[in-house]
């Protein structure tokens, strides 16, 4: 996985010191068998993911899943393939179901359900299939020890976003595109509008979705508006939807680079996402530990010490969110780490769902 310059000391390294919390039997991490039948799986074991719209090349959440699985293969001498490592793309909601469902039969011991939307589909299915450990990031299954959950605060890195926006915007007016409406990207939102208003109290915070993850043209119409309307700067949680902000904010770059306008990225360093003529339209990018919580998990399933039954909360303070240096000033980036750390501190606590309108 590529590696991102960070602002002060916060590191991608889960494990350990991640928060667990306890949520189904209560069992303690399994260290010779694993809850789903107890078979050993040091020299066969097999994982695989499920994507969620967007697929292994969105440049952002599937794809960082799919390199922490790549990296997890290649350390532990698999093949990519039934009996090694593989994903599975999922183009429509409908196809989550099919595509969990070939993953337990072509025999992999551990399937991650990669996205919130993907929770119900492996909240039944995880029932009838007890051999099967599972693993759903970003939502809850609970009450299922074959299901381990992933969560991550991603309002605390959103904060830092909003900040960092407020501070580069000459307009007074920032923008927030999500992808579609509901608890997790919520979290962005929320996050996101507090740190700006934390910043400048009166700045002009728009929110739009595109109501899809996969839509780079939807993307590129909201920023155009946007650009249009005076933003200069857009945050986007949208998955694939977002190269289409990219898109729309180099169009304008090469247009009129007199009136600069940025893109905030999210979930892994976008900078090669903003990158024209030798210049750059990412400002920074949120970063979201999920290729390493990928990694993390599939070494802990395959030593036999799978967390089923458990969430795992990665917050700032657990080096699970952070953001990026991109191109932001000494003096950004300075209120920016003196924020991180007020939040790790407890001093400053993070909406987790925006202010009902």
């Amino acid at each position: 996985m590529k590696t991102s310059k960070k602002i002060g000391m916060g590191l991608l390294t889960l494990g350990l010191a991640a928060t667990l919390v306890a949520c189904g039997s209560g069992k303690d991490a399994k260290t010779d068998e694993s809850a789903a039948g107890g078979k050993d799986k040091a020299s066969d074991f097999s994982a695989a993911l499920v994507t969620d719209l967007g697929g292994v090349d969105d440049k952002s959440f599937n794809q960082s899943a799919w390199e922490g699985l790549q990296e997890w293969g290649k350390e532990a001498g698999k093949e990519k393939g039934t009996g090694g490592f593989n994903y599975y793309q999922s183009n429509s909601d409908s196809e989550f179901t099919p595509n969990l469902n070939s993953a337990i039969d072509d025999g992999f011991n551990l399937v991650f359900g990669i996205g919130f939307k993907l929770q119900p589909a492996i909240e039944e299915i995880a029932g009838a299939n007890s051999e099967t450990e599972f693993v759903i990031i970003d939502s809850v299954v609970e009450g299922k020890d074959n299901v381990a959950s992933v969560v991550f605060k991603d309002n605390e890195a959103s904060y830092l976003a909003g900040i960092a926006a407020a501070k580069t915007t000459k307009t007074n007016k920032v923008g927030f595109v999500g992808g579609q409406e509901g608890e997790v990207i919520g979290r962005f939102e929320a996050g996101f509008v507090a740190g700006a208003k934390s910043v400048n109290k009166d700045i002009d915070v728009d929110v739009q979705y595109a109501g899809s993850f996969g839509d780079a043209a939807k993307g590129k119409t909201i920023a155009q508006a946007m650009y249009k309307g005076g933003i200069d700067v857009i945050f986007h949680a949208s998955g694939d939807t977002g190269n289409g902000v990219f898109s729309e904010a180099i169009d304008i770059m090469k247009t009129n680079p007199e009136n600069p306008v940025w893109v905030i990225g999210v979930d892994r360093d976008q900078e090669a996402e903003g990158e024209y003529d030798g210049k750059n339209v990412t400002l920074t990018s949120t970063l979201k530990g999920v290729g390493t919580a990928v990694k993390d998990l599939s070494e802990k399933a395959e030593a036999g010490n799978f967390p089923g039954g458990e969430t795992m909360v990665y917050g700032l303070k657990d080096g699970g969110v952070d953001l990026t240096e991109g191109q932001l000033t000494d003096d950004i980036k300075t209120a920016v780490e003196a924020a991180k750390e007020e939040i790790k501190d407890g001093k400053v606590e993070v909406a987790e769902a925006p202010e009902k309108k």
